[in-house]
């Protein structure tokens, strides 16, 4: 079997006390000169995912102040929707 990666030992890996920042520093390298996409030239994965993880935390907010808005509106419309779907997934769960 030959090692994927004969740059790195298992005394490197042992030794190291920051072992976190020299997995996160060897990851972004290896992106950087595998990936084609301009995200991982610019920036590490780690950022770019962190981005992501924003945007998403973002919508999701937004979604969750939607729907609070609209069944504080009108909360016999949503409850009766509530209602609905339990019985759809009753049935279902049924058969």
């Amino acid at each position: 079997m030959t090692d994927a990666n004969p740059t790195l030992n298992a005394e490197d890996i042992v030794d190291d006390g920051d072992m976190t920042r020299t997995l996160d520093a060897e990851g972004d390298r290896l992106l950087v000169e595998g990936e084609p996409r301009a995200f991982a030239r610019e920036q590490g994965l780690r950022q770019a995912l962190r981005s992501d993880i924003e945007t998403g935390r973002y919508w999701a907010r937004d979604r969750a102040t939607r729907a609070r808005t609209a069944i504080e509106d009108q909360p016999m419309k949503a409850t009766l929707y509530a209602l609905g779907v339990g019985v759809l997934i009753g049935i279902l769960l049924r058969r």
